[in-house]
């Protein structure tokens, strides 16, 4: 059975994570499903592409949740969660993902 791409795994973990938290009022539980999408996302980079492209896809899936929240205040919160987690698919995809499916 294939792997599922890691922009899939980040894309779901950044709107999970954000539904999850907004849905509920409880930010630790959304933080649970963006830290569970993360590490799905950093093993299923690391068996594809090696533990350098996983940890940078990391580093971006962290950085891209951490601008999200000054984002919002410019844009509002879909907007801004959207357009972080497109960027963060996309890099996902360049790093490795045609290579792993």
């Amino acid at each position: 059975m294939p792997a599922v791409p890691s922009a899939v795994l980040t894309t779901a973990g950044l709107i999970g994570g954000y539904s999850v938290a907004r849905a509920t009022g409880n930010r630790p539980l959304g933080g649970a499903v963006l830290a569970g999408f993360g590490a799905a996302a950093f093993e299923t980079t690391r068996r594809g592409s090696g533990l350098g492209t996983a940890i940078g896809l990391t580093g971006v899936y962290v950085a891209a949740f951490g601008l999200s929240h000054p984002l919002a205040k410019k844009v509002g919160s879909w907007p801004a969660v959207l357009a972080v987690t497109a960027a963060t698919a996309a890099v996902a995809v360049a790093s490795g993902d045609r290579r792993a499916t």
